[in-house]
């Protein structure tokens, strides 16, 4: 009796451990088909609010899942709905699809040859910035999911977005709320399961493949995009004083600017950066024009620094125009505020993170990301939380690999199964830690 009892035993053990582990188990078999979509919407790119083809591969592929499919948000946009067998809170997974208007440089067979029209030029389009890894991971884990609704507590919402880097074929400065999460939003992507958090990731160059970075508090910077247009009276150059220079007036404003940062701003609660990416003004050296423009962007990560530094602005370059005798017209556009993980939720998601890859390869980072995310705005209507996802090759050296962006961008794609299992494990693990979550949400 004992040597039988003995033999159940392990065998129960390995069953519990076996069950235990079906995730990666699942994860792992899912691996090939997940790393196949996500080469084919990296060769066959295209541009925000141009996600056409990529959206209807989305949608073809969550009908065949058996998840119910709602279009009909911000142009391109895609909602999944799962419900699972079980009771429990409604929760969101995002991912963006868009690509970016550059040629690809990484070597990789499948990489893109595409061309598309970019704010009315024809441009090479490339996935530079890792949407095709976020759209096929989060497609992996829908399959995953569907396939073991019994294993669900409450539904789940996947956002796919479109035109998280900009509009292909809208004026992003004065209708930048026409696209992207602001657009999904306010098309009603949340209006008949209205989500009680939302997770969301990104791939990075830099980090190491299948390692998590994550912190509380801000991950991402805000952005706001800045125009400065300064007028002044065009004369020869051998007699500025019969004129009025708008160039010498505008080389003032942007060094004035960074006094905004350096003597304006509380620097122990966070930072600020005013950045001028583009000057126009003037056709011959011989002649002070009569207008100049500027093109720029303002990014914090504390939000109040953001609103302070907003506020200022106006008032500094007014006043510069006005000891210069010129005249200015400032124009702030917001991209987005600032990337921020629920402190709560952080804390209690923890666990999963390590669940999924091992204290080894979790890594809390000291400050956050300089680049920004208009995954922002979800987080204004409920816990968020945002991770990044390291996606280096294990042959490259870390800090030579090529940044987001570049056209040399590459995707480890072993990378991939690390990012389909943390959804599903988002989905199996919020339920147990909600009510802590959302009371501590209530409170702030």
């Amino acid at each position: 009796m004992y040597k039988k009892a003995a033999l159940i035993f392990p065998l129960a053990l390995i069953s519990q451990l076996s069950l235990a582990d079906w995730v990666k188990d699942a994860t792992q078999q899912n691996e090939n088909q997940v790393i196949q979509l996500r080469q084919h919407i990296h060769e066959y790119p295209e541009l925000g609010n141009m996600e056409f083809k990529t959206s209807a591969l989305v949608q073809k592929e969550l009908k065949s899942y058996g998840i119910q499919v709602k279009t009909g948000y911000a142009k391109t946009g895609v909602i999944g709905i799962l419900k699972g067998n079980n009771p429990g809170p409604i929760i969101a997974l995002r991912a963006d699809m868009d690509a970016l208007p550059m040629e690809e440089k990484s070597g990789v067979p499948f990489a893109s040859k595409h061309k598309a029209i970019y704010q009315g030029k024809e441009t090479y389009v490339m996935h530079a910035c890792g949407h095709d890894a976020h759209t096929a991971m989060l497609l992996g884990a829908a399959k995953i999911l569907a396939a073991n609704k019994d294993k669900i507590s409450g539904t789940v919402v996947f956002v796919f977005q479109p035109a998280e880097e900009g509009g292909t074929d809208i004026d992003n400065f004065t209708h930048g709320d026409q696209i992207g999460s602001r657009k999904m939003i306010a098309d009603g992507a949340f209006k008949d399961y209205k989500p009680e958090a939302i997770f969301g990731m990104h791939v990075m160059s830099g980090m190491k493949s299948g390692h998590l970075y994550y912190k509380d508090g801000a991950i991402l910077n805000s952005a706001d995009h800045l125009r400065i247009q300064v007028n002044g009276k065009q004369v020869h150059g051998s007699t500025p004083w019969l004129g009025r220079d708008p160039i010498y007036a505008s080389a003032q404003m942007i060094n004035n600017l960074q006094s905004l940062i350096s003597r304006r701003t509380d620097l122990t609660q966070g930072m600020g950066v005013i950045s001028i990416g583009n000057i126009q003004g003037g056709t011959a050296g011989n002649v002070i024009p009569e207008q100049v423009n500027m093109i720029g962007t303002i990014r914090s990560n504390n939000e109040q620094i953001r609103e302070n530094i907003l506020k200022s602005l106006p008032t500094l370059v007014e006043h510069n125009a006005q000891a210069n005798d010129v005249t200015a017209k400032v124009e702030i556009a917001p991209y987005a505020p600032v990337t921020m993980n629920n402190k709560a939720l952080t804390q209690l998601i923890q666990p999963t993170l390590a669940k999924t890859v091992g204290d080894s390869n979790l890594h809390v980072l000291d400050h956050n990301a300089s680049a920004s995310e208009d995954f922002a705005y979800y987080g204004k209507l409920m816990p968020s939380f945002f991770v990044f996802l390291g996606a280096t090759p294990e042959n490259q050296d870390l800090s030579q690999a090529a940044p987001n962006h570049n056209p040399s961008f590459i995707v480890d794609d072993k990378a991939l199964k690390t990012g389909t299992e943390l959804h599903i494990r988002f989905v199996l693990d919020y339920p147990n830690i909600a009510k802590q979550v959302q009371a501590a949400w209530k409170q702030s």
